[in-house]
């Protein structure tokens, strides 16, 4: 080792091609340029650098030879090897070990006969460096000098060893054209096309050999490609060649220049040509002005730094397909200098000719033409919607071309999926330049961060991802961020859901964009079942959603039957004053004292806190009654379920539903009033008549009620409240408890007529009320004036009665005539009394046979069985047309939930 240490780098590498070739170092002089120039070279190997798999695959070869003691043997070595500090690169040794052992062209058991690996122009997996030079003397590829920074940061393509520029199947190069080379070695096939360039163009042509052989030894003949006369100035095929080289990385050449009116590359008209040189020509240059499109593009956005993480991620890929481009260029210059250098003439077909750049270059073109279709559909475009055009290229028959636009869209969609894998498992969103389909907005504040804070930017969302996932997405991360802001839960995300392995490189992205409907779905599945799951948890462990839910239920709702029951009774006395009387502390201590009486003593008290009165905003002539209401209030992470909005729904169905259970409680005190003064007034037989109107109008009375309440309690509230129970049990995540009670307000308000399609309803429904409220006021002052004839009428009794005891006489006939009088006077009143409850009795049923016309004519079907129950003798039916018009019609048709 000390004896190599000594020797140059140079002395090694000659002596390493003499024992490769076996033979003397004068005659390996020119194998020996060759390889210091690929040495020197910036050639990369597109394969992973992995010492362990390719010592492994060594010995693998060597057990498959049947050679197991050697592959024991080369195991010790290796592993003595890597004991050692003498070379820093073993990866290399191995690798040409392993390319050595490999080589198609070796005969089997002869080691000395590598000399044909440097027979030809490059090594089996090389690919040659550009030149960087100026014209004429050789070929310029500017692009590498001026973004050598960027594509050195960019490193190479990702599908490069998977070949980038492979052809389908075997090379399409015609026979006719290499008949002069030797038999293309079948491991070619496959390999990136700049390498098999270096098998398939040849070095060395003579005329007197047909079959390429070894690069002659000594100095280069002179170029014999210099342009021959041709007749009438006619422009040479070489020199076409050498601008075609030009024109396909843009530059104008001699012969051939970019039309800007046109906007394509064209011969000059002045350049004498023939008919197939031209149109071979133009069909080559088409490569240069698809390679401008796509240089352009790349050269713009590379510098807007507004096109964010996604677009530069776009352009990296455009620069890393540009770069083999540039590569495969680099071999063409190659084998047009060592044409030069060895004097192949244009008559020889084992040259460079426009026809074999025609072939060589179809799988080029193809893959140009698909990156300035992607770079024309992407205009405009950034972030998810970048992704999404990207996508929709995929979806190709081409296998060649589904795998160039899949590494496209594997680089372009992993700066999608960090942003994705960031929000799903740690809450954060840093979106600067808004490219992801997660939108925040920093104005809201926390009581409305679930409603308002995150949104979904529909038109960023990629096409390979659903909308379900996206909107599964958007509640992960929106359910992190609300226990660490709302809830105040300072769990880590990574003990609510293991964290997954995120998109690390475009390769993990790759893979990962390839199973979408499997390992994606299971990430995006277990994130958000395991996240939603711990919310709801919180919710109702920490903040008792649930119980809070089923307070709303039996106090707003007036679930709580004995409660507001007493409530009512306890109220009555206040409510019957006018309502700027009424004092809110006072209405308070009796909320109280009803709680203390009845069962919802017994409730937690939480939810008893939070249950106070209310009164609303006062009109002139209200009573008590017009504006109590009971309220409930809410903060911290249940105001993200009870919002200002539900609360003012309850408060209206409250306000119905408290209106309602006073028409009830009023049709009880008049029941009442009439069975209290049913015996009473028996001695006055001239108001049986009025009597029985008011017990008929009150039956009709409470009759509808009886009706309206049931329809009220039983078929909207309770079904309603049944549907939302098992909504929010069956519940995945906060959401879906949101739009659950939504649904259950909706629905509420709907069928209790206070929605907008029902005003007409909800008015003739208070209209009712009020003649209820009415006629508890004429028949209190029937009962009134009659209770105080019937107490004078006593009196007079008494004191006649009194009198006779005494033995005097009864009454004097003054007495008995001012008696007589004044029962008469009250007689006389009888008749207004029975003409008042007529017109009352006349404009109640009124009201009812409108309302129950309305009520046909609705397009709810409870709403038109109501009107069956509430006129079950068609007694309205008989006194209004119009209702037996719609009453018979709808009787007929059969509903169809039957």
């Amino acid at each position: 080792m000390a004896t190599l240490d000594q020797k140059s780098p140079n002395v090694l590498l000659q002596s390493l091609c003499c024992r490769i070739t076996g033979k003397s170092e004068a005659e390996v002089a020119h194998q020996f340029q060759y390889a210091v120039r690929v040495i020197g070279s910036n050639y990369a190997p597109s394969i992973e650098r992995d010492e362990f798999l390719v010592s492994e695959k060594i010995k693998k070869e060597l057990l498959k030879q049947r050679r197991e003691a050697d592959a024991a043997l080369f195991s010790e070595l290796h592993r003595k090897l890597q004991t050692q500090s003498v070379l820093k690169h073993r990866w290399s040794v191995l690798y040409l070990l392993l390319s050595l052992s490999e080589d198609p062209r070796k005969p089997a058991g002869r080691v000395g006969n590598y000399g044909a690996l440097f027979a030809q122009a490059l090594p089996r997996d090389a690919h040659s460096t550009p030149f960087y030079c100026t014209r004429p003397q050789s070929l310029a590829l500017g692009y590498a000098e001026r973004s050598a920074g960027l594509s050195a940061s960019m490193g190479t393509s990702g599908i490069s060893s998977l070949g980038v520029y492979t052809l389908n199947g075997p090379t399409p190069t015609p026979q006719s054209l290499l008949a002069s080379q030797a038999p293309q070695p079948a491991a070619a096939v496959g390999v990136p096309l700049g390498s098999r360039l270096a098998w398939a163009l040849p070095v060395s042509c003579s005329p007197s050999s047909a079959l390429p052989t070894r690069l002659p030894l000594g100095p280069p003949a002179p170029s014999s490609r210099a342009s021959r006369p041709r007749p009438d100035g006619e422009v040479s095929e070489p020199a076409l060649v050498r601008d075609i080289l030009y024109v396909f990385q843009g530059i104008d050449g001699k012969f051939i220049k970019m039309s800007a009116q046109e906007n394509c590359y064209k011969t000059d008209g002045k350049v004498v040509l023939c008919k197939s040189l031209r149109d071979t020509s133009s069909r080559l240059a088409e490569l240069g002005w698809l390679h401008n499109k796509v240089r352009k593009y790349t050269d713009v956005r590379s510098l807007d730094r507004a096109f964010g993480l996604v677009g530069q991620s776009f352009c990296a890929s455009l620069h890393q397909e540009l770069k083999e481009y540039y590569r495969l260029l680099s071999v063409l210059h190659s084998q047009l200098q060592v044409e030069d250098e060895q004097g192949v003439t244009v008559c020889t077909e084992s040259g460079l000719t426009l026809r074999r750049l025609l072939v060589w270059m179809y799988d080029p073109k193809v893959r140009l033409k698909t990156l300035a279709a992607l770079v024309d559909f992407c205009q405009g475009r950034k972030g998810g919607e970048l992704a999404s055009a990207v996508h929709s290229y995929g979806k190709t028959g081409d296998p060649q071309m589904r795998a160039l636009v899949q590494h496209i869209l594997s680089l372009v969609s992993h700066p999608i999926l960090n942003f994705l894998y960031r929000w799903i498992y740690d809450g954060e969103l840093e979106d600067t330049y808004h490219e992801f389909f997660v939108a925040s907005d920093p104005n809201v504040k926390t009581d409305r961060l679930w409603h308002d804070k995150y949104s979904l930017r529909k038109s960023m969302i990629p096409s390979f991802i659903t909308m379900d996932q996206a909107r599964k997405v958007l509640l992960i991360g929106k359910s992190i961020n609300f226990l660490h802001q709302v809830c105040h839960d300072r769990t880590p995300p990574g003990k609510i859901t293991p964290a997954s392995t995120s998109a690390d490189t475009p390769k993990d992205a790759a893979e990962l964009l390839s199973d979408l409907e499997g390992a994606f779905q299971e990430k995006i599945d277990a994130a958000y079942f395991d996240t939603s799951k711990y919310l709801l948890d919180v919710l109702n462990r920490n903040y008792l959603l649930l119980e809070h839910l089923q307070a709303m239920r039996r106090y707003l709702l007036l679930g709580q039957g004995d409660f507001i029951r007493h409530l009512m009774d306890l109220l009555k006395p206040e409510l019957v004053r006018p309502a700027t009387t009424l004092y809110q502390h006072n209405l308070t201590g009796i909320l109280e004292t009803a709680v203390r009486a009845t069962n919802a003593q017994y409730d937690n008290a939480e939810i008893l806190k939070r249950l106070d009165v209310r009164l609303l905003e006062v009109s002139p002539g209200d009573t008590g009654w017009d504006v109590f209401s009971l309220d409930y209030h809410v903060d911290g992470p249940i105001a993200t379920v009870f919002t200002r909005e539900c609360m003012g729904h309850y408060l209206r169905v409250f306000n119905f539903l408290w209106r309602a259970k006073r028409m009830e409680y009023t049709l009880t005190d008049i029941w009442k009033g009439q069975m209290c003064n049913a015996k009473l007034l028996k001695t006055m037989p001239e108001l049986s008549g009025v009597l029985h109107q008011c017990h008929i109008l009150a039956s009709e009375m409470v009759h509808f009620i009886h009706q309206m309440q049931y329809y009220i309690t039983f078929e909207v509230l309770e079904c309603s409240w049944d549907e939302l129970w098992n909504r929010v049990q069956q519940a995945q995540d906060l959401d879906h408890i949101i739009a659950a009670h939504d649904m259950f307000l909706d629905s509420v308000i709907s069928r209790c007529l206070l929605d907008n399609n029902s005003r007409s309803l909800l008015n003739q429904l208070r209209a009712i009320f009020d003649q209820i409220i009415e006629f508890q006021s004429a028949q209190d002052s029937l009962y009134r004036s009659a209770l105080e004839e019937l107490a004078l009428r006593l009196q007079f009794e008494e004191r006649k009665q009194q009198r006779e005891e005494e033995g005097q006489w009864g009454v004097t006939a003054e007495q008995e005539a001012e008696e007589k009088r004044r029962i008469q006077e009250f007689q006389d009143t009888i008749p207004k009394m029975r003409s008042q409850l007529r017109i009352l009795t006349h404009f109640y049923q009124s009201i009812v046979q409108q309302f129950l016309v309305l009520l046909m004519t609705s397009t709810d079907e409870s709403l038109r069985f109501l009107s069956f129950r509430l006129d079950f003798n068609e007694h309205y039916r008989a006194r209004e047309p119009r209702l037996r018009a719609s009453l018979g019609t709808n009787r007929g048709r059969r509903p169809s939930n039957i």
